[in-house]
C-alpha cells in the first residue's frame, strides 16, 4: 500500500507589498515570499484555507 499523500503546487504571482499583515503572514506560512516562488505542499484542509485567503496572490498548479 502506498503512502503517497496528495500534493498541491502553489506559485506566488503577485507581490505582498501593500497587503494586510494577515495576508503577508499567510504567504510566509505557505513558504512563499517572492513572486514566481513555487512550493509543493500537502493537500490538507488547513493548507486549502490558507490558499483561499491569498487566492488573489497565488496560482494553484496540479
Amino acid at each position: 500500500m502506498s503512502d503517497a499523500k496528495p500534493m498541491v503546487k502553489v506559485r506566488q504571482v503577485a507581490s505582498s507589498a501593500g497587503r494586510k499583515p494577515g495576508q503577508r503572514e499567510t504567504l510566509v506560512g505557505l513558504g512563499l515570499n517572492k513572486i514566481n516562488r513555487v512550493r509543493e505542499l500537502e493537500d490538507t484542509p488547513s493548507v486549502r484555507g490558507m490558499i483561499r485567503k491569498v487566492s488573489h496572490l497565488v496560482r494553484v498548479e496540479k
